[in-house]
């Protein structure tokens, strides 16, 4: 769940089509990795990146600035992925896994948290639940339940009003 190696600049053409006023922080560059465990890093170049406007208020700046972020994993396309892995996203996520910040005001800590995202997500997909093993119940539980049974219809019998035939 740790986001590691996201240090190198942007050139300057980049800066420009991104529309990051001022923005200058580090992007992913593509020799570095996302961690989404100990045993699985998904380099940069397979994920996608966009920034558009943050809605809701905020006049000029908000209407202005691309600060929001949204990252994209295509899980088909993945070489890194194993089959089984691939199988496993397929079928709770879909093609694509999408995870979006738009928080801060700074594009570069929305695009952090926007990664950091996207690894909980991808190890949260790949997480194999344990398979359930079903238990028998004890002799002393089995016992217990007959016991309260047999409690609950003794009170409930002397609830009843007294008949001819109940002796």
């Amino acid at each position: 769940m740790v986001l590691r190696s996201l240090a190198v600049a942007f050139d300057e053409s980049d800066l420009e089509a991104a529309g990051a006023a001022g923005d200058t922080d580090p992007a992913p560059s593509p020799g570095s990795t996302l961690r989404v465990h100990k045993a699985l890093a998904i380099p940069m170049s397979e994920f996608t990146w966009r920034a558009t406007t943050s809605g809701g208020p905020g006049g000029q700046h908000a209407n202005r600035t691309l600060s929001r972020v949204e990252v994209q994993f295509e899980v088909a396309s993945s070489s890194t992925l194993g089959p089984r892995q691939r199988a496993r996203l397929l079928s709770r996520y879909g093609p694509t896994v999408r995870a979006a910040a738009s928080e801060s005001r700074s594009q570069s800590r929305n695009r952090q948290a926007a990664f950091e995202r996207m690894a909980v997500k991808l190890a949260e997909g790949l997480r194999v639940d344990p398979t359930r093993r079903p238990t028998r119940p004890t002799k002393g539980s089995q016992i217990r339940r007959v016991e309260a049974k047999r409690r609950r219809s003794e009170t409930k019998k002397g609830r009843r009003s007294p008949s001819e035939h109940d002796d």
